[in-house]
């Protein structure tokens, strides 16, 4: 039986334009020319590169869900899949994949992001495209990971508590350790980080510092923890406390402060006198792991201006991106502009990712008791 669908010489070819034949062939040949596309359309997909990004819950996931993830795929083709967990969790699965990487760009806290570094999971970040455009300060040392977004640690306070009390605003890190904040003052632990940055933060201001931590665990011991109420993990509780003002006091990020102002809290954010200490939400392409060449393009387009703006607005960050556009009722909201970042306090984490093991084993007997 004669091939139907095979060309004769002067005829098209299966996935070629019919011309001349007779209804039968045409209409066969129809079929077959569906096929092809059918064909194409699916070995188009196959050949979609996806990408998997670790980063955040919450907010923090649904924007990048609804607007930027999609904007990258719009521009690239790719198919991007958002992996959302805590910095330390993303860590770990980094830890035990080390070899056989799924995931392909990390979005973590910096202090979990120098770990990462040091253990050899980030690769270098490429000089391309916006990551040109970056604060010096967002530069992580080595070039294998980049801040995505600036936040600044300090004080916040319930000022209706503060007026009930007669208590005046608090301007200093000292505070934390005056005793008419007794039972008022609501500190992080030092696992969740701001816990860890007010230890720094008493080192500092009492003699010592990274590399001698024994004033800074002195003060919390003897000053701060008589005042301190609980020493809560949960953002959620956390906030819930702040906006009763069952906690007065507490150490926070301007971000997570600046939420429960947007509920129509009393409360107020501050920058110490002494200096906010900076807290980054960090970006790196996983060492080994797949697509490389597609998750740099995916951390440049995170930290590009546009990007930027997205992540000021709606989850707080302060834009990496000297480039950044804000509007003003944005802008005075988020660390923004070099006056801002330049007065942020870096913390040195090669000591402290070598030493947090020890030190988190002496808050638990001493400090949160």
């Amino acid at each position: 039986m004669r091939n139907y669908l095979a060309p004769t010489p002067g005829t098209a070819g299966p996935c070629r334009p019919s011309r001349g034949l007779t209804p039968l062939r045409a209409t066969r040949r129809r079929i077959a020319l569906m096929s092809c596309v059918a064909l194409a359309t699916c070995l188009s997909a196959q050949a979609a590169e996806t990408l998997y990004v670790g980063g955040a819950g919450g907010s923090n996931e649904q924007l990048f869900k609804e607007k930027i993830i999609p904007a990258f795929e719009a521009r690239t083709g790719a198919k991007v899949v958002y992996v959302p967990g805590n910095s330390t969790d993303i860590l770990a699965k980094l830890q035990a994949q080390k070899g056989r990487q799924e995931i392909s760009v990390a979005l973590i806290d910096d202090g979990p992001m120098y770990q990462a570094v040091g253990q050899g999971l980030c690769a270098k970040v490429e000089e391309a495209g916006a990551i040109k455009e970056l604060y010096p300060t967002a530069r992580m040392v080595g070039d294998k990971s980049v801040g995505i977004g600036f936040i600044a640690t300090g004080l916040a306070y319930n000022k209706e508590q503060f007026a009930k009390h007669g208590w005046k605003a608090p301007t200093s890190w000292q505070d934390l350790t005056d005793s008419k904040y007794k039972q008022k003052v609501v500190i992080p632990p030092i696992t969740n980080g701001y816990g860890l940055l007010t230890l720094m933060m008493m080192a500092r201001l009492n003699g010592g510092g990274e590399a001698n931590m024994e004033p800074g665990f002195d003060v919390m011991i003897k000053k701060v923890a008589p005042n301190v109420l609980v020493w809560e993990p949960s953002p959620g509780k956390m906030a819930q406390m702040l906006q009763t003002g069952e906690a007065a006091l507490v150490v926070w990020g301007n971000g997570r402060v600046q939420a429960v102002v947007d509920q129509g809290a009393p409360v107020e954010f501050v920058y110490p006198k002494e200096g906010a200490v900076a807290l980054m939400v960090a970006g790196c392409v996983v060492e080994g792991a797949p697509q490389a060449k597609l998750g740099q393009q995916f951390l440049q387009h995170v930290v590009s201006a546009e990007t930027q703006a997205l992540l000021a607005q709606v989850v707080g960050f302060g834009p990496v991106n000297k480039t950044t556009k804000l509007a003003p009722e944005v802008a005075k909201k988020v660390v923004f502009g070099p006056d801002k970042v330049n007065t942020l306090i870096a913390p040195n984490y090669d000591i402290i990712n070598a030493k947090r093991a020890e030190w988190t084993n002496r808050w638990n007997r001493a400090v949160e008791r």
